[in-house]
Order: structure tokens, then sequence, then C-alpha cells
């Protein structure tokens, strides 16, 4: 095989639907990082394609997932939006020690109990994977929509999953992507501490 040909296949493999979501969905980190309401217009739209693409890619982990982000973004928009009313803009707050290792031991029992669902009921692709690739996001999620410095720590680990993972099932754009949001993840965390320290100066 030339490398023409590897090109083609790579090209091939490509989904125009996945870039629209990929699209969007760098737009609405983009946006978080930036402490942005406005993300949320991006963010729901961009997970709503994404959970077609891998309902196709039989990732359905992730296709659940998305399903739960369409959830979490409109209760992150009221909360986005109590905050700025009450403080004129998005604060920055932080677990204590003891909340974040409630929340790591939940999110081991919660990778150890999806994966074996996912093993035992579907033909899911890497259920344990995909398993800990969902639901890191689902905290990283929530902690993100409460507005929680260390959702940041949660979606690099995400995405350092995540590239493994879809590069394994050829979703290129995605693959890409997540490249991508593990650098907005790392300036996020940046972005966020710096707000933090300003607010409490």
């Amino acid at each position: 095989m030339t490398s023409l040909d590897i090109v083609r296949q790579f090209l091939s493999e490509m989904s125009a639907v996945e870039g629209v979501a990929a699209l969007l969905i760098l737009v609405n980190v983009w946006l978080i990082t930036r402490r942005s309401i406005w993300n949320y217009a991006f963010g729901i739209v961009g997970v709503a394609i994404y959970g077609w693409v891998f309902f196709h890619a039989k990732l359905y982990s992730d296709m659940l997932l998305q399903v739960f982000f369409l959830v979490v973004q409109l209760y992150g928009l009221q909360q986005w939006r109590k905050s700025r009313a009450e403080a004129g803009e998005v604060v920055v707050e932080r677990l204590r020690n003891g909340e974040r290792l409630a929340w790591l031991a939940g999110i081991v029992a919660a990778v150890a109990a999806w994966g074996w669902l996912m093993h035992r009921l579907t033909d899911a692709s890497f259920p344990w994977w995909d398993a800990g690739v969902a639901m890191t996001s689902v905290a990283a999620q929530i902690l993100m929509s409460v507005r929680k410095l260390e959702n940041w720590w949660l979606w690099m680990v995400a995405n350092v999953l995540s590239i493994g993972l879809y590069a394994a099932k050829a979703l290129w754009i995605t693959t890409g992507l997540y490249v991508v949001l593990l650098g907005l993840a790392i300036w996020g965390l940046a972005r966020w501490q710096a707000a933090r320290h300003e607010a409490r100066a």
C-alpha cells in the first residue's frame, strides 16, 4: 500500500457528520475555558450529533453518554446563569480533599459496573475501555456544570483514554478532536486556576 493509498483510506473513513460534531465540541470547550455561558449552545447540538456517530460505531457507552450530556448541559446552563446573576461572573470553586476521594472511588466503581454491563449485555467494542471514557466523562461533566476546578483534571484523563479508543475504531476526526481537547483541558485548567486566584485576591 502506497502513502497515497493510506491517505485515501484515511479520508474515506472520515464522516462529514463526525467533522461537524467535532467542530461544535471544539467551540463548546473553547468557550468553557473562557467561562462563557454561550458554550451550551454549541455543546447541546454537538453531543446530539455525536450520539448518532457513536451509535453507528457500536460505542454504546459513549452513545448513552451523549444523552446524559444533553441533560447535564441543561442543568449546567441553569447553574452558570445563577452564578453569573449572583456574582456577575461564572465563579470557579474547588472540591475539598474528602470530596475528591469520594469522587475518585465513585468513578472506579462506576467504570467497573458499567464495563461489566456493556461486556455482558451488548456487542460493544472495547466495553471496559469505553466505560472508562464514559464514567470519567460523566464525573467531569457534572463537576464542570457546578463550576469545580477539578473537572479539568478528569477531562485530561478522559481525553487521553479517548484518543486511543477512537483511533482503535478508526474515528480519525474524533481522535484528532480529542488531541486538541486534551490541549484545551490543560489550557482550561490554567485559566480557571488564574480566575480563582484573581477572585480570591
